[in-house]
């Protein structure tokens, strides 16, 4: 996985501003969306929300832009409540999945459309539509019309437009998921780039669990409507607090157990279980890095995937139990090969 270094010092950085929900709910008629949603993102901080669709992540990001009107609880920017402000007044940035440019217009003019929009004087608003697009990488691009740029490149325009406009708070709507995956890398690293450079407070809506991880300084994995765990990439991979984020971040194998005493029987080793589970059978979340070829239990490898530096292995165990186990390229193993594995003694989370 690709990852940005987020200790890249914010050169010309802005102060950025705090963003706040409190307590939040979203109604549409009898259905409830957003369960009374806390979120608290420090002055220039990169958070991203996470979840499958239909979660709540971009209802809760409309109601921050001020598209959808929240049913109940402050939303604030910079310690004010802009729960009634429209969205051209909240001073915030939005890029969402569709580039939405002007066709007609040059990508110079698409970019400086919100300053002329404000009044700015046209040498001025060509100048700054200007700074941005070098910004973006595409300062040379100025003068072409949409339909004669890659989507990568048009989504780029969208960044500049967004951000020409020097707003204290950027929203990125699923920005990047109509842009082939090498694109993609690509320019989730830009908006990182930029956004430590600006110190602009943003609020990246994905399912991609791999962008999420890579660029954020913080990560809120949502679930119908609520937010299950908020934290750094490494505490949600690492120290998932509930089943739901276990298995929507990163990638597990679910092993039957039986909890007693704060720990459980995994593959023949003792496991410490995270958080206060009752005893009983349950089943754990285990990490591919955290199984290993070599071990108490008998498995037959049913497929094994060359992934350059390492190898992503699936075993079924004894009793149908399928695992993936993540090893070192050079132990190469063939559909058939009868194996054992084993476990590291790393703390699990346990579902019921």
């Amino acid at each position: 996985m690709t990852s940005v270094d987020t200790t890249t010092p914010r050169a010309s950085a802005a102060p950025g501003t705090r963003v706040e929900f409190r307590g939040v709910v979203k109604d549409y008629g009898a259905t409830r969306v957003l369960h009374g949603i806390d979120l608290d993102i420090r002055p220039g901080e990169f958070v991203s929300l996470l979840g499958p669709s239909g979660c709540g992540k971009t209802t809760a990001l409309r109601v921050l832009a001020g598209l959808e009107q929240s049913s109940g609880g402050p939303v604030m920017l910079g310690g004010r409540d802009v729960s009634g402000t429209p969205t051209n007044k909240r001073d915030i940035g939005m890029v969402f999945q569709a580039y939405s440019l002007f066709p007609h217009l040059r990508v110079g003019d698409n970019t400086a459309f919100g300053l002329r929009r404000r009044g700015v004087a046209r040498a001025e608003a060509a100048r700054r539509a200007g700074d941005a697009l070098e910004l973006v990488g595409l300062g040379h691009l100025a003068d072409r019309f949409p339909h004669e740029l890659s989507g990568g490149q048009q989504q780029r325009v969208a960044l500049a437009r967004a951000l020409v406009t020097e707003p204290s708070v950027l929203l990125l709507d699923e920005p990047l998921s109509a842009l082939d995956a090498k694109v993609r890398v690509q320019l989730r690293d830009e908006i990182r780039r930029i956004q430590l450079r600006l110190g602009i407070t943003t609020v990246f809506v994905t399912h991609d669990q791999e962008e999420a991880l890579a660029v954020s300084d913080r990560v809120a994995v949502m679930d119908a409507g609520r937010i299950e765990q908020i934290g750094t990439p490494e505490e949600l991979y690492r120290r998932p607090a509930t089943a739901n984020v276990a298995a929507f971040v990163g990638l597990s194998s679910l092993v039957p157990v039986t909890v007693s005493s704060g720990a459980a029987e995994v593959l023949g080793t003792r496991v410490p279980v995270v958080g206060d589970e009752p005893d009983g059978p349950a089943e754990a979340f285990v990490r591919p890095e955290n199984l290993r070829l070599g071990g108490p239990v008998p498995a037959v490898v049913r497929e094994s995937t060359f992934l350059g530096s390492l190898r992503r292995t699936r075993l079924e165990a004894e009793g149908g139990v399928e695992l993936t186990v993540q090893h070192a390229a050079a132990d190469a193993v063939a559909p058939g090969d009868r194996v054992t594995v084993g476990v590291e003694p790393v703390p699990v989370v346990v579902r019921r």
